[in-house]
């Protein structure tokens, strides 16, 4: 799997594997990066992201996807992303206004 996040921000770390002899190699450190579907009660259809499993735990918390996009900046969130999240702001709005 790629390594490429749609959602979390991490990326791989680097630093220095330490023996007990102390002779320092690189390694990388990689995110546990889960692809998912996720389902998006606003637009009524699943999503598949590309997401860490700490990001995981925190759009569980919010309460979903929709939930989770409202509350992000939408400088953290890539291009696609950020397109979805304007998609569920506006639905949001459309439906709003024909409860009106």
């Amino acid at each position: 799997m790629a390594r490429k996040l749609t959602l979390g921000g991490k990326a791989p770390q680097s630093g220095n594997k330490v023996s007990h002899s102390q002779r320092k190699t690189k390694r990388k450190w990689m995110p546990n990066i889960q692809t998912k579907m996720l389902f998006s009660t606003v637009l009524n259809r699943s999503i598949r992201v590309t997401i860490t499993t700490r990001t995981l735990r925190s759009v569980d918390k919010a309460g979903g996807i929709d939930r989770y996009l409202k509350l992000i900046e939408p400088e953290k969130l890539n291009a696609t992303m950020r397109r979805l999240q304007k998609e569920i702001i506006a639905r949001e709005q459309q439906d709003t206004a024909a409860a009106a």
